[in-house]
């Protein structure tokens, strides 16, 4: 596998994990959502942005 596909794929992982911690965030409730959302919105945020890196990583290598 070159490296632009495993590089393609660790991306599309990043965008699931990330969708995953966004569900487990919104269907916290009461206390639990209150203490640990935050971190859990702030860990999916930084996965997003990670995965937004990696994809321009991926664009410049070229086909």
């Amino acid at each position: 596998m070159s490296a632009r596909a495993e590089l393609s794929s660790v991306s599309t992982s990043l965008d699931e994990l990330a969708g995953r911690i966004t569900r487990i965030a919104e269907s916290l409730v009461g206390d639990e959502r209150d203490v640990v959302g935050p971190d859990l919105f702030e860990v999916e945020r930084a996965l997003r942005g990670a995965r937004r890196r990696l994809n321009r990583i991926v664009d410049s290598t070229g086909s």
